[in-house]
């Protein structure tokens, strides 16, 4: 089974790089990109960790199902790029 996550766009809106986080959660830089690329399954264990760096529930980051991407979540809340940014 799949195991989809957003961690690489939760690291780029904290303004982590893969070293950063993976020093966080006490783990090889190299495991953070197997994560993102999907090569590697996170144990629960991993998985909470991560998610208490960025203070969000773990079903933020991870999930069975993929993610809708970010652009079709915000407008379908009708939120436009230039108010986020705002």
């Amino acid at each position: 089974m799949v195991i989809h996550n957003r961690i690489a766009l939760f690291r780029a809106e904290g303004g982590l790089s893969r070293r950063a986080l993976a020093e966080a959660v006490e783990v090889n830089p190299q495991t953070i990109g197997y994560l993102e690329r999907g090569d590697y399954k996170p144990s629960l264990e991993l998985a909470m960790r991560i998610a208490r760096v960025f203070g969000v529930p773990v079903e933020l980051i991870f999930s069975f199902e993929p993610f809708e991407p970010v652009a079709d979540a915000l407008q379908r809340a009708g939120i436009h790029a230039q108010e986020r940014e705002a």
